[in-house]
């Protein structure tokens, strides 16, 4: 999509139950656009208005409108022409389609009821809601049929369509932690590095942390710490790839010693750095702040 920097890029995404709007607004959120679920159509002109006032900070914005709010879906055709008559708006509509076989199929996989048929077959709401949206889908820029695609198909495809550089959002989170605070709750590979000599036992170190020089130094001179920087960076090397490939947006890597102080820090930010040409890393130290004050 070719946009002018001051341009407000506004996506549409509707189509039919279970054709996968779910994963659609969450590859959305990964590309940085503000995302809305449900929204009714009638709101979407002052919606655009709000938009407008807030400068650059609002300039890609995916909506979502579905059946959930089928009382309004009259209103949508008229909020569209409106949107589209607006200065440095550029409004487009993203259906979602799949078989009908696929849907009933999704929705006995997830037991749940189709929302114009809650009591009634899933075939029976499947049918009307394709009637509902005939006009709709004649009127989309996009149109993708999912009944073939898994969720990273459908990521990519929106990727494709809609990243001003082509490129997935991956990031690659370093972050050093103390064991005794808790390991990370939102880690995806958790490494422990308790085994290395600790610099909290010379008392010049033990006020200083891993981002200070004679720390890092320390930790960084053991055979064991280069022989787990080898080992460690080999199998990473390996991993990263394909947990891009596979449509992951962000990779969390946590560094633990007992304080996460010393050790862990110098490492993390190894890592980090390591990995900093190839890929968007961040680096983390959640506990260095935590040291515990000397008893008065």
């Amino acid at each position: 999509m070719n946009n002018t920097a001051n341009d407000v890029q506004l996506v549409i995404i509707t189509g039919m139950s279970g054709a996968g709007k779910t994963v659609a607004v969450q590859s959305f959120e990964d590309l940085g656009f503000y995302c809305v679920d449900n929204l009714p159509p009638t709101l979407l002109p002052k919606f655009l208005e709000l938009m407008k006032d807030s400068g650059n900070q609002m300039n890609k914005v995916a909506v979502v409108m579905d059946m959930r709010g089928r009382e309004f879906f009259d209103h949508l055709f008229k909020s569209l022409d409106d949107a589209a008559e607006m200065a440095s708006v550029t409004p487009k509509v993203l259906f979602l389609d799949a078989d009908d076989s696929v849907l009933v199929r999704r929705y006995k996989e997830t037991r749940r009821s189709h929302p114009l048929s809650p009591t009634g077959r899933p075939l029976d709401g499947i049918t009307q809601e394709r009637a509902l949206l005939e006009e709709l889908k004649g009127r989309a820029q996009f149109l993708y049929n999912t009944s073939q695609m898994k969720p990273k198909d459908l990521r990519e495809k929106i990727l494709t369509e809609f990243s001003l550089n082509k490129e997935a959002a991956f990031i690659v989170n370093v972050m050093s932690f103390g064991f005794k605070h808790g390991i990370p709750i939102d880690a995806d590979l958790v490494f422990d590095v308790r085994f290395l000599p600790n610099p909290h036992y010379i008392d010049h170190m033990r006020p200083r942390t891993g981002l200070d020089e004679d720390v890092s130094s320390y930790v960084m001179k053991w055979n064991d710490t280069q022989k787990f920087l080898e080992k460690v960076t080999d199998l990473l090397t390996f991993m990263l790839p394909h947990y891009k490939m596979e449509g992951k947006s962000q990779l969390v890597i946590a560094i633990g010693c007992t304080g996460g102080q010393h050790r862990s820090v110098a490492l993390s930010e190894y890592i980090g750095n390591y990995y900093a040409k190839d890929y968007d890393t961040r680096i983390t130290h959640r506990d260095i702040k935590k040291r515990k004050l000397p008893m008065s």
